[in-house]
């Protein structure tokens, strides 16, 4: 299974109502897709050694329209492209590739996601100040969760 056939899973799973969950295992590498309920609370969710796991969080997390103010509206998201681990230097002991109130160019690697023992750059897709980092090191992350807020300029 390449990422190109994960990601096209995940995309039919989180559009599909009716798939609740999915679990496959190819060639030793299993799979576990789980959308969460509507009335569930905030997870924490620790990594799973023998697949991955992601949830449908678009009712966890998104805010009601009065809520957001002007100027999280200006805001730009880099959100993550695939499942895996966020990881936000190069190698354990290495100094960040962003930190909050740097700028970024567009295609400047922001961090690195694990998946399937690949280690994925993920670069920037516009120029700006880096205002929030929305993910911690180490934890895992979801196809298409938010990881950093960029004021674009």
């Amino acid at each position: 299974m390449d990422l190109k056939e994960l990601k096209e899973i995940i995309e039919i799973v989180t559009s599909k109502e009716e798939i609740e969950e999915l679990e496959l295992e190819q060639s030793g590498v299993r799979l576990r897709i789980k959308r969460s309920s509507n009335h569930a609370a905030p997870r924490a969710q620790a990594p799973v050694r023998s697949g991955m796991t992601a949830a449908d969080t678009v009712e966890l997390t998104s805010a009601p329209p009065a809520a957001v103010s002007q100027q999280e509206e200006d805001l730009f998201y880099i959100k993550s492209p695939i499942v895996g681990t966020f990881y936000q230097a190069p190698s354990p002991g290495s100094e960040s590739f962003v930190s909050v109130g740097d700028f970024v160019d567009k295609g400047s690697v922001v961090c690195i996601i694990e998946a399937m023992k690949l280690m994925n750059e993920i670069e920037s897709d516009v120029a700006g100040e880096v205002v929030s980092v929305l993910v911690e090191d180490g934890q895992p992350v979801e196809y298409g969760e938010k990881l950093f807020a960029i004021r674009p300029r």
